[in-house]
């Protein structure tokens, strides 16, 4: 007997896709070209536009700016730079410039926002209130604003260069900021930066080997003294290695300002201290409401068990808050990255104010946008790539 085959009209076949607009699956890959074709065609017509309208009006295109001459100082920098340097090189300044507030300010932000999110939860009534009075007040002042004050408290609090303060010797405190007596240039220092970094790479892999050994043996290894000693033993022996080198050079009053030492500039001072304590007030409830999610019982069960206040805290509530911590305090770094560009405002040299005089003189005011866009692009994908990576790796692991 014959078997009679159906197909139902506009049903894929099996294992296939229909060409037909009653099939989802096509339609939805219809719906993305024409989308994406949307997009590139609106693309394509603000950038012929643009290149229209520049080349009408006889204005140049391109970055081949970045090879001509600056012509114009930067107070701060981690280079060597100098007016006769290119445009690339005065961009190149202000993007380190950037990173270093962007680095130092998540650093500080971390470890003064952590503080005052378990001090808010203190069983002192003084230390929580004082810890919640600070993040309401400070978490609603804008950034700006306390950008201008830390300033002011600088540059109008504390005396001329000739009247500086000199509270301990070969430190001195001014309106051009703060001088302190550094180690002088000698080959060594390099070496010990390099030794600093095999130490802490070496610290890593020793509490890595540590970690699997108990696991395996069930026998403890104490990683946190053997680490410290490489971190602070290998620079040591660097240093005692090559001569163990005590020359200071200390900061000396030459006219109207110190020269020798390093400087803290009050712009620097200004916006570090201004995006540190702004952004530590929100990591404060990032990580107060991280401790709050951990369940009770996990308290009284270390409890139960004879461990301590501080041993609970940091061996058994924070590695279990740290899973709902990471996703909002990857937010939180953004934001501190991103109100650098703040700086303008009270003068210091980042990468928004470096690229302004730039676009200002050269007039490739598009290509300014773009290069700052881009920068502050890769500088965010960076911290949310490294954030999530962190994430994934003290995320639970399901059987």
């Amino acid at each position: 007997m014959a078997t009679e085959t159906r197909t139902t009209q506009g049903a894929p076949p099996p294992g296939g896709i229909s060409f037909s607009l009653s099939d989802p699956t096509f339609r939805a890959i219809v719906y993305q070209i024409l989308v994406v074709g949307a997009v590139v065609l609106v693309g394509w017509f603000l950038i012929s536009n643009t290149l229209d309208n520049l080349a009408r009006r006889s204005i140049a295109t391109g970055y081949h700016f970045l090879e001509r001459e600056a012509a114009f100082g930067i107070g701060e920098s981690l280079i060597d730079y100098s007016p006769k340097d290119t445009y690339g090189r005065a961009f190149l300044v202000g993007v380190l410039n950037t990173l270093k507030v962007s680095v130092i300010g998540v650093i500080l932000a971390t470890i003064i926002g952590t503080i005052i999110g378990v001090a808010r939860l203190s069983s002192n009534w003084l230390i929580a209130k004082l810890a919640s009075t600070y993040v309401e007040i400070i978490r609603n002042i804008p950034p700006l604003l306390q950008l201008f004050f830390w300033y002011a408290l600088v540059s109008d609090g504390l005396p001329p260069v000739r009247q500086a303060l000199n509270p301990i010797p070969g430190v001195f405190l001014s309106q051009r900021g703060l001088r302190v007596p550094v180690p002088a240039p000698d080959p060594v220092w390099a070496n010990m930066g390099i030794a600093l970094l095999v130490g802490i790479a070496a610290a890593w892999g020793v509490s890595r080997w540590a970690r699997a050994r108990q696991a395996r043996t069930g026998q403890p290894f104490p990683a946190g003294w053997a680490g410290l000693g490489l971190i602070v033993g290998l620079p040591v022996l660097t240093w005692l290695a090559g001569g163990a080198p005590l020359a200071m050079d200390v900061p000396k009053l030459a006219g109207f300002n110190f020269t020798g030492g390093a400087s803290i500039s009050p712009e620097f001072f200004a916006i570090l201290t201004g995006l540190t304590l702004y952004t530590a007030a929100f990591i404060a409830e990032v990580v107060r409401s991280g401790i709050k999610a951990v369940n009770w019982g996990q308290t009284e069960a270390a409890r139960a068990l004879g461990l301590p206040g501080s041993p609970t805290l940091r061996l058994v509530i924070l590695p279990q808050a740290l899973r709902v911590i990471v996703p909002p305090l990857t937010s939180q770094y953004l934001n501190l990255t991103k109100n650098s560009s703040l700086a303008l405002a009270i003068g210091y040299p980042d990468l928004v104010s470096i690229a302004n005089t730039t676009l200002n003189q050269t007039g490739q005011a598009i290509e300014g946008v773009t290069m700052i866009m881009g920068t502050y692009l890769v500088i965010s994908l960076s911290i949310s790539i490294f954030m999530n990576w962190y994430n994934k790796r003290i995320a639970l692991v399901e059987r």
